[in-house]
């Protein structure tokens, strides 16, 4: 007499978090018009502050393309010549409103392209951030990706360099005292050993610091000039 004999149950893996899977980041570069921004940095003579404006801003765009890919960056300015450098890179641009640093980041991330059932993070990153380098972002990034809501503080550590969400697109908070006002919406404070990335400038003392850490090409021919 012979029997069926079912074969034996297997066990499926259980789904693996997504929080471990790779991000597709939507990061958003605001840049202000170099004959508006920075009005409290005095740009060495014969320098003019929007052309020190400008290299610092274009440093920060190349290093932010080279870490995410042009297909993930846009760039928010009603400034020309970062314009022209964003285009040149194939990234996209979006004119900025006009209405100040968060609305200009709320303006890069609507009708975004679909990702394709990958996961998603939208990323607000600061346009002046001269030291930055590419593998300073990806590893902030990185980081970032493990938290529902994060960001980066400037050096320090009141203001905020980086803001991300891997939820929907944060409400960006920015200006002075941001890191208390985006850690109280929710998100992660990240204090990573990132000099590169937390150095923005705003003052002739934060220029020091980014040239004493490195700052990118652009912002080192500027001073140079300058000098």
């Amino acid at each position: 007499m012979s029997s069926d004999t079912a074969p034996p149950a297997t066990t499926a893996p259980p789904p693996r978090p997504r929080r471990h899977e790779p991000v597709r980041w939507h990061l958003v570069v605001p840049v202000k018009d170099a004959e508006l921004g920075k009005s409290r940095l005095e740009a060495p003579r014969p320098l003019r502050r929007s052309d020190l404006a400008r290299a610092v801003a274009h440093d920060t765009v190349e290093a932010a393309c080279a870490a995410v890919g042009a297909g993930q960056l846009t760039v928010v300015t009603s400034d020309a010549a970062i314009r022209e450098v964003t285009l040149s890179l194939g990234a996209r641009v979006v004119a900025d409103p006009g209405a100040g640093l968060n609305a200009a980041v709320s303006a890069g991330w609507p009708d975004l392209p679909d990702p394709g059932g990958q996961r998603v993070g939208w990323a607000a990153l600061l346009g002046d951030l001269p030291a930055l380098r590419p593998e300073d972002l990806r590893a902030a990034l990185e980081r970032c990706g493990r938290h529902p809501a994060a960001f980066v503080p400037d050096a320090e550590g009141t203001g905020t360099v980086l803001l991300t969400s891997t939820v929907a697109p944060p409400l960006p908070l920015f200006g002075p005292g941001s890191a208390a006002r985006h850690r109280a919406a929710g998100a992660v404070s990240l204090e990573l050993d990132l000099p590169r990335l937390r150095r923005d400038v705003d003052l002739a003392q934060d220029l020091r610091a980014a040239l004493a850490l490195g700052a990118g090409r652009h912002t080192l021919l500027a001073v140079r000039r300058g000098a």
